[in-house]
């Protein structure tokens, strides 16, 4: 009875952990759900999200159980140029790192194509894919949160709960994010870039885990303080920037009316 109010506090503070360590999550699950027609959106986020949760659980239990094994390096590069030990977390934190911004900068670049004006920028995809790749992402999203909970905390009970109610949470503001950014056009741009510093961070992550060295010099990890300072800088200009340009509007319709 006495571990009652300690494993509930426990439990809260680890829900508050996922939320934060999801939004990144959102934000491609958003993405990535406008590549399937319109009326199967909403189904995929729930679908993806849903596999999501019971990958997570499996892979819960899988660091649990060979934690040992899967951070053992299983190979290492040593040459003049660059040099380091790959073991299961750096090459899928590096991988998901990478393929983030390759996805970002694809998605900048359609908005900026010809595409663009024709409304045909985003490539659509089979409900099968999209519900896939907001899987597979979604476990590179998740070793952060799920090493972070078994850190707090050991009873795997708290932890499942935990990554459940967040998945649930997620469900619900996928739908809430996805409906904001498809209302403000622009805040889509910004989203993108979040998601592409977001990708330096896994790669910045994983080439420290690795010891990575580019000729000498060793790749250092972005620190949680920074990631959140300049997502912080580009959110602050974003909201200033679409202000001032509501603002020029205003002046040239009023010069316009007054002729």
């Amino acid at each position: 009875m006495s571990e009652i109010l300690p494993n509930l506090l426990t439990l809260l503070m680890l829900i508050l952990l996922q939320a934060v360590l999801g939004f990144d999550n959102l934000l491609y699950i958003s993405i990535e759900s406008k590549r399937v027609p319109e009326e199967k959106q909403k189904m995929v986020r729930t679908w993806g999200i849903g596999l999501a949760i019971v990958l997570r659980v499996a892979l819960l239990f899988v660091l649990m159980f060979l934690m040992d094994k899967l951070t053992a390096p299983w190979f290492q590069i040593h040459t003049h140029a660059i040099s380091g030990s790959f073991g299961f977390s750096e090459i899928i934190t590096l991988f998901g790192g990478a393929f983030i911004i390759y996805t970002a900068i694809k998605e900048v670049l359609h908005m900026v194509t010809l595409e663009e004006a024709h409304g045909d920028a985003v490539q659509k995809t089979s409900v099968a894919k999209a519900v896939t790749m907001i899987v597979v992402m979604n476990a590179v999203f998740s070793f952060d949160s799920i090493l972070g909970a078994m850190a707090i905390t050991e009873v795997a009970w708290i932890m499942i709960t935990a990554i459940i109610f967040s998945g649930v949470l997620m469900i619900w503001m996928a739908d809430k994010v996805s409906s904001f950014l498809q209302k403000n056009r622009m805040y889509e741009v910004l989203g993108l870039f979040i998601l592409f510093i977001v990708g330096i961070l896994l790669i910045s992550e994983g080439g420290h885990k690795a010891h990575l060295m580019f000729f000498g010099h060793h790749v250092e990890a972005m620190s949680k303080a920074t990631f959140y300072f300049v997502i912080g800088v580009l959110v602050a200009v974003d909201v200033i920037q679409g202000r001032y340009q509501k603002k020029l509007q205003r002046k040239l319709m009023a010069k316009q009316s007054a002729k």
